[in-house]
């Protein structure tokens, strides 16, 4: 598990490519707000939007998640505690006025991508005003 990828996966840099075509800049791997011990994988800092690309194994995808028979215990355990982990820093990034935005590696980029593309403009449109 140790050789897993954490950060710059194959769906994450697809993502990321599609957000630059369609003319988004954005920070990677960063801390959205500095208390936050925690990064996002794509920061739009002006727009206040925060994008998290989820592994279905490691946070629990409801569709897609295995438990592991060896271990199951630990494993059962880590998994519940990154999802409650997530939960609180979705909660935390929207009390500081952030937007987070959560994807599944098994969602299909391009759908994605729009999401993230409507949401970042939105906010974009908010705090211009």
């Amino acid at each position: 598990m140790s050789r897993q990828r954490s950060r710059n996966t194959q769906i994450e840099i697809l993502i990321r490519k599609k957000l630059h075509h369609a003319g988004l800049r954005f920070r990677v791997h960063r801390r959205p707000i500095p208390d936050l011990n925690r990064e996002a994988d794509i920061v739009f800092g002006p727009a206040r939007v925060a994008v998290f690309v989820d592994g279905c194994y490691w946070h629990g995808c409801p569709e897609h998640a295995t438990w592991p028979k060896t271990n199951a215990d630990f494993w059962r355990e880590k998994i519940t505690r990154n999802r409650e982990r997530d939960q609180d820093t979705d909660r935390k990034l929207t009390d500081a006025g952030w937007m987070p935005v959560r994807v599944w590696e098994h969602e299909d980029p391009a759908e994605a991508v729009k999401t993230i593309v409507a949401v970042v403009r939105e906010r974009r449109e908010l705090f211009k005003a």
